[in-house]
């Protein structure tokens, strides 16, 4: 997904939910990897030019406001819902996901 989104521009920044946002949004063992591993596990890709960290919509929003960017690429499992921050860009790209998950990962593991 990052690959894609950065083919459509030229500088690629990322927003990746706070450890305690995780853990609100998808139950107390996550998340698998801290915020800063993830941010610095990503900053390491060739494609991301910029990782930010956020705890809230607000927050997001803000970012999003901040940066003004053309396009915002979201996973097609956004296709109808709403999406933080849209409004601040020209265009929503939607990504058609390829399995990859960290909740199917988990899955897979625990099933073993």
């Amino acid at each position: 997904m990052l690959n894609f989104a950065k083919s459509l521009g030229d500088y690629l920044l990322v927003a990746i939910d706070e450890d305690n946002r995780v853990k609100e949004l998808k139950g107390n063992l996550r998340p698998i990897n801290c915020q800063e591993d993830r941010q610095i596990h990503l900053m390491n890709l060739k494609s991301v030019n910029e990782v930010h960290l956020f705890g809230s919509e607000q927050q997001l929003e803000d970012i999003i406001k901040q940066y003004k960017p053309d396009i915002m690429v979201k996973g097609s499992d956004y296709k109808g819902k709403r999406i933080v921050g849209a409004e601040f860009v020209k265009e929503i790209v939607y990504y058609d996901h390829t399995g990859h998950s960290t909740t199917g990962i988990i899955q897979r593991i625990t099933n073993r």
